[in-house]
């Protein structure tokens, strides 16, 4: 099975600002996408719902050491807000259950994880 991780961008505002009832419906969504990706051979490995991108640490070395500022690393009006790892050997069906997610406003990103390489060089995951 390929291992691919399911990227969830968002806007942190409309998040903040929605009602109960409207989280209440995103988070149906996502029990319809876990309920989706189990009765189509898919497995959830892991996965999570992120903190507020103003809670980031960025972590950056230079000549003279490291500086930690507070702060998302890019400034945008969508941030990662979650993700998934899922396996997976259809990665058609993978990006059809993941639709659920997609709303009108937001696309998700599917990207295939890169392998280990039996001789301790890394592969890439030709999916």
């Amino acid at each position: 099975m390929t291992e691919y991780v399911v990227l969830l961008p968002g806007d942190e505002s409309r998040w903040e600002a929605a009602s109960e009832a409207e989280r209440a419906a995103v988070y149906a969504r996502h029990g319809e996408f876990a309920r989706m990706l189990a009765e189509r051979g898919h497995t959830v490995t892991g996965g999570a719902e992120l903190t507020h991108s103003r809670t980031a640490k960025v972590v950056r070395r230079d000549g003279s050491g490291i500086t930690i500022t507070d702060g998302p690393y890019a400034e945008t009006v969508e941030q990662l807000s979650g993700y998934y790892v899922v396996e997976s050997d259809d990665l058609d069906d993978l990006l059809e259950v993941c639709g659920i997610l997609a709303d009108g406003d937001g696309a998700v990103e599917v990207r295939a994880v890169v392998s280990g390489g039996t001789d301790g060089v890394t592969d890439e995951v030709t999916a």
